[in-house]
């Protein structure tokens, strides 16, 4: 049985431009989660065009294996269209998250720095690299996972949809089955900056339900942010249980 929570708050900001979706056709499930940058509407208004693309490939093709693709491929498209419409070309940008859990399998795809993280029995078993400056110098050794949080470039990003494309941009993780004991959090960038994944997989163990993980989660973003200009943050949480 397939549980889940999610939340969307503004932080200290006056408009969130994070969006937040799912759908279930039949036994296959959605979720959908969107990071929106420009600011003055811009980044609300690439977001939920976002999401809203999601939904709608998703709901006409479930969990097919070009349903990923679909997602990202129409989102690109339509934001770009409504840049030209309304001839903003710079503005209007979008991370992405999308992810699927099929009636035996889970897969997703991301193209950002919103993230996709994946447990097993309690224990954080991986997460998708954003495609930032930092990550990016995570990977060449320059400097270390922990400092990408506090890095002077964190919201430099490297890819996004509302970008010119070369080709696809996004990426799409294998399938893995789907298995009891299974949990995964998507979330924007303003929810993992505040929370390490130490204490994520500390309140996974400690928590009885879905809703008390994320609600946990919730609570430490916002203490660790007092004090502090705090960005949008949203998230959703999904746990494969027997009942």
């Amino acid at each position: 049985m397939i549980r889940y929570k999610s939340i969307s708050n503004k932080g200290s900001r006056i408009v969130n431009e994070d969006c937040v979706g799912m759908f279930k056709r039949e036994e296959e499930y959605g979720f959908f989660l969107a990071d929106g940058l420009g600011g003055h509407g811009r980044g609300e208004t690439a977001s939920q065009e976002a999401v809203k693309q999601a939904i709608l490939q998703f709901e006409a093709g479930g969990c097919k294996n070009q349903t990923l693709a679909a997602i990202f491929e129409a989102g690109q498209k339509e934001i770009q269209s409504l840049q030209k419409k309304e001839q903003n070309l710079y503005s209007m940008k979008t991370t992405m998250t999308a992810l699927l859990l099929g009636r035996d399998f889970v897969q997703w795809g991301h193209i950002g720095d919103s993230r996709i993280y994946w447990f097993w029995n309690g224990k954080l078993m991986g997460r998708t690299l954003d495609h930032s400056v930092p990550q990016m110098l995570v990977t060449i050794g320059e400097i270390k996972e922990e400092e990408i949080r506090n890095h002077p470039d964190r919201n430099r990003l490297l890819r996004v949809m509302g970008m010119e494309w070369e080709g696809p941009e996004y990426q799409i993780a294998e399938k893995i089955p789907l298995r009891f004991g299974q949990a995964f959090l998507m979330c924007s960038d303003g929810f993992w900056e505040l929370i390490e994944e130490e204490c994520m997989v500390k309140l996974l163990r400690q928590a009885s339900s879905v809703e008390e993980w994320m609600d946990r989660m919730a609570a430490q973003v916002q203490k660790n942010g007092e004090g502090r200009e705090m960005d949008n943050y949203s998230a959703v949480a999904v746990w494969v249980t027997r009942k």
